[in-house]
C-alpha cells in the first residue's frame, strides 16, 4: 500500500485559522483568559462530551443521542486539539504524518 498524498497539512492550516478566529471571539465575548489550565481543561471537557455523545448514541446514556451530536462533539475536540497545538507552536499535521505515517510502507 502506497503512502497517501500529503494534503492534510494544508487542510490543518485552514482548520487552525478557523479555530484561532473562533477562539478569539469566544475569549473576547466571555472575557476568558486562555492559559494552560484553560487549554487542557477544554480538551478534557470535550473528550468527556464525545464520550457522553457516543454512549447516548449506543443507548447507554440517560437520554438518546444522534450521530450529528457525536460529530459535533468530535469537531469540538478536534478544534481544541488544534488550538492547543497552535498555542504550543507545534505543527500537528507534521506530527501526525511523522507518528502515524511511519507505519505505512515506503513509496
Amino acid at each position: 500500500m502506497a503512502k497517501p498524498e500529503r494534503e492534510c497539512g494544508r487542510d490543518l492550516v485552514a482548520l487552525t485559522d478557523l479555530a484561532r478566529a473562533v477562539s478569539e471571539i469566544y475569549a473576547e465575548r466571555l472575557d476568558i483568559k486562555r492559559d494552560p489550565a484553560w487549554y487542557l481543561g477544554k480538551m478534557s471537557e470535550e473528550l468527556g462530551e464525545v464520550t457522553a455523545a457516543y454512549l447516548k448514541l449506543q443507548g447507554q446514556g440517560r437520554s438518546s443521542g444522534t450521530r450529528r451530536d457525536l460529530e459535533d462533539e468530535l469537531g469540538d475536540l478536534l478544534g481544541f486539539v488544534v488550538l492547543f497545538s497552535d498555542w504550543q507552536g507545534m505543527d500537528i499535521g507534521a506530527a501526525l504524518e511523522r507518528k502515524w505515517g511511519g507505519y505505512l510502507p515506503g513509496d
